[in-house]
């Protein structure tokens, strides 16, 4: 297939009359001269972003947990509303609420996912009789949406740096480590072009050095996520239990590669920061559930200035619009710093066009992609915003990606593309109706069921 752009953001900014071919692949292919036969595709092409950190199930909760109660004020009492929320989930409804939330990324301009998933058997404990039941689910709901999945089953062992049983919501999480590798081999065997496997340690607090070691060790390939440094408590647990700080310790085991994903890192030092950028290792950062759930603010002029890399993630779904994490990103950095327009390069002055295409990079790193953006190899993934509309009237072409990210233009984006394919038409998804009717009817039972 071969398209003749009429915009396209490429690695130096927004370009005219563009060619791209796409392969039997689903990826770009060299475009070659023009024949005059290729199909126009008026409007702004950009790189599809890809959300390298998801919990699909608490799309279904988001909003849930904004009343002052008894409960602690931070993400701990946050995290109880969860696991209250957990144990009522079925197989089913996993699916049905992953479809809908893939959905809704990919008429946002998602167009792959990350799936950091933790929730692996029965409400007791037990295990289904398949133990790749809630894998499957969410891999189910991928599909159903059409969206790139790259599928991160997650080892969770015990409660804290202590050693901490696990109990409640979390005996649905747990796994040993040879039944945990056992199912990363299951899903990596059943693989496709679309949906694809890469392993998560739930975090230092919840996988012991021993484990992390034994993990790592056996992924050899692919993308390695893990959540660390989110909240203050969990650094001084860390102290307490090694010495170290977490990301500290991490990094300190000699692990961390390119391959790495060190999702949130919200509190580091400036020698972490350092240390994280030299890694080579991506920064993935979720400020809309950050600043949601209290966490903090992560450093990113400091962490851009060093060489580092960073994606963008919607973790707990408060949000799924990938510009809300952009703007998120670069004015926290402005109220902090006090002034404007700080997240640029010197070959890219434009902020939003600067900030979408490096978190276009990142992510695409992150999920394991290869190339990124709109270049031969790269994943032919892409959204196409309509640049007439009368919004966009007197933009020039230099800040139309500006004006994308911190302008919104509800209804703006067009056409969503998967490996080569559309899957979103005018804006909406083609199986919208059928995907919302069945995520209704999940989380309308799961509203009135009594908690177990």
């Amino acid at each position: 297939m071969r398209l003749r752009l009429e915009r396209a953001l490429l690695p130096d900014g927004v370009h005219r009359d563009v060619l791209i071919s796409i392969d039997a692949e689903g990826r770009f292919a060299p475009a070659g001269a023009s024949t005059g036969a290729e199909r126009l595709v008026p409007g702004l092409a950009l790189p599809g972003m890809p959300n390298l950190h998801s919990h699909a199930f608490q799309r279904a909760m988001a909003g849930s947990a904004e009343v002052a109660s008894g409960a602690e004020h931070s993400f701990w009492g946050w995290r109880d509303v969860m696991y209250r929320f957990v144990e009522r989930l079925t197989p089913e409804d996993v699916a049905a609420i992953a479809a809908f939330a893939y959905l809704e990324m990919l008429e946002s301009g998602y167009t792959s996912v990350a799936e950091f998933h933790y929730l692996h058997h029965q409400p007791s404990g037990a295990r289904y009789a398949s133990p790749a039941a809630l894998a499957d689910a969410v891999r189910a709901g991928a599909q159903r949406a059409g969206i790139r999945q790259v599928l991160l089953p997650t080892l969770y062992q015990q409660g804290n740096f202590n050693g901490e049983p696990l109990k409640g919501a979390q005996r649905r999480f747990a796994n040993d480590t040879e039944a945990f590798l056992r199912l990363c081999c299951d899903l990596r065997s059943r693989e496709s072009s679309l949906a694809t496997t890469g392993v998560a340690l739930h975090s230092l607090r919840a996988v012991p050095r021993v484990a992390l070691e034994a993990v790592a060790a056996a992924a050899r390939s692919g993308p390695v996520h893990i959540h660390i440094a989110e909240q203050r408590r969990e650094v001084r647990d860390s102290m307490e239990a090694s010495g170290a700080r977490p990301v500290e310790f991490l990094l300190g085991t000699g692990l961390v590669d390119a391959r790495w994903c060190l999702v949130h890192a919200t509190h580091v030092t400036a020698a972490e920061l350092s240390a994280l950028a030299h890694s080579g290792a991506v920064a993935g950062l979720c400020p809309t559930t950050e600043s949601n759930l209290g966490d903090g603010r992560f450093p990113l002029d400091e962490y851009l200035a060093a060489g580092g890399h960073f994606g963008v993630g919607s973790d707990s779904h408060v949000s799924l619009d990938p510009r809300e994490e952009l703007r998120s990103l670069e004015y926290t950095l402005r109220a902090w710093r006090e002034r404007r327009v700080i997240a640029v390069g010197a070959a890219m002055p434009n902020c939003g066009a600067f900030l979408y295409g490096a978190a276009v990079a990142g992510g695409a790193q992150a999920l394991g992609l290869g190339d990124a953006g709109l270049c031969t190899g790269a994943p032919a993934d892409f959204i196409v915003i309509d640049t007439e509309r009368a919004e966009f009237a007197g933009v020039t072409d230099a800040a139309l990606v500006d004006a994308w990210v911190f302008a919104p233009r509800p209804g703006a984006l067009r056409e969503a593309w998967v490996g080569g394919r559309p899957v979103v038409h005018d804006g909406a998804h083609p199986a919208r109706e059928a995907i919302a009717a069945a995520y209704r009817t999940s989380v309308t039972r799961l509203v009135a069921e009594p908690a177990r």
